[in-house]
C-alpha cells in the first residue's frame, strides 16, 4: 500500500472545487438565460471565485488551469449577459419586450391607429455570439477584433432602427452585452 502524501490529495481537492466552481458559474449562466437575475450575480460570483483561486498556491502548471477559467469566462459571458441586458434595458426605459423578446416600437402613423410592432427578434441569439466573440477577442489578446464585432452587428440592424426607441435600447443593450463580455473576458485573460 503506497501513500500519496498531501500533496496529491491537494492537488485533487484544489482541481475538484475548481471544476465546481466554473461548473457552478456554468450552470448559474445557463439559468440566468430563462430570466433570473439572481442567476447572473450568482454566475459573475462563481467567476471571481475562480479568477480569485489563481491567486492560490496551485499545482499543475498555469496553462490548464487558465484553460478551464477561459472555458468558464467565456460560457459566463455568453449566458449572463442576457439578463443582465434585460435589466438594464428594463430599468432604463421601462419598456416591456414584445412576445418573441423583441422590442416594441410605435407605428410611424401612430394616427392609423395600428398598435406597435416588434423588431429586432434575434438579439439573444445575436447578444451569445456578441459576447462569444468580444470574449474570446479579449483573451486572444486581440481586442481590436471587438471592432469588428460592434460593425457587424449595426450594420445588419441598420435598417430596422428607424425608430428612435429601438435605436436607444439598441444602443443601451449593445454597451451593457459588451460591457459584460469585457469584464469576463479581462477577468479570465489574468489568469490565461
Amino acid at each position: 500500500m503506497s501513500y500519496a502524501g498531501p500533496g496529491l490529495i491537494l492537488t485533487v481537492l484544489f482541481w475538484a472545487v475548481l471544476t465546481l466552481v466554473v461548473a457552478g458559474g456554468v450552470v448559474f449562466s445557463a439559468l440566468a438565460v430563462k430570466g433570473s437575475r439572481w442567476a447572473v450575480i450568482a454566475a459573475a460570483a462563481f467567476l471571481l471565485v475562480a479568477v480569485v483561486m489563481v491567486g492560490l498556491p496551485h499545482p499543475h502548471g498555469p496553462s490548464l488551469l487558465g484553460a478551464v477559467i477561459a472555458l468558464g469566462a467565456v460560457a459566463i459571458s455568453a449566458f449572463g449577459g442576457s439578463p443582465a441586458v434585460k435589466t438594464v434595458l428594463a430599468l432604463a426605459t421601462r419598456q416591456v419586450e414584445g412576445e418573441a423578446g423583441g422590442i416594441l416600437i410605435s407605428p410611424r402613423d401612430a394616427a392609423a391607429g395600428e398598435g406597435k410592432r416588434e423588431v429586432l427578434r434575434g438579439g439573444l441569439t445575436i447578444g451569445i455570439l456578441e459576447r462569444v466573440a468580444t470574449t474570446a477577442a479579449l483573451l486572444a489578446g486581440v481586442p481590436e477584433a471587438i471592432a469588428v464585432v460592434i460593425a457587424i452587428k449595426g450594420v445588419g440592424r441598420f435598417s430596422e432602427l428607424g425608430a428612435s426607441e429601438a435605436q436607444e435600447r439598441f444602443i443601451i443593450g449593445t454597451f451593457v452585452s459588451l460591457g459584460w463580455a469585457a469584464v469576463c473576458g479581462a477577468l479570465a485573460h489574468l489568469v490565461w
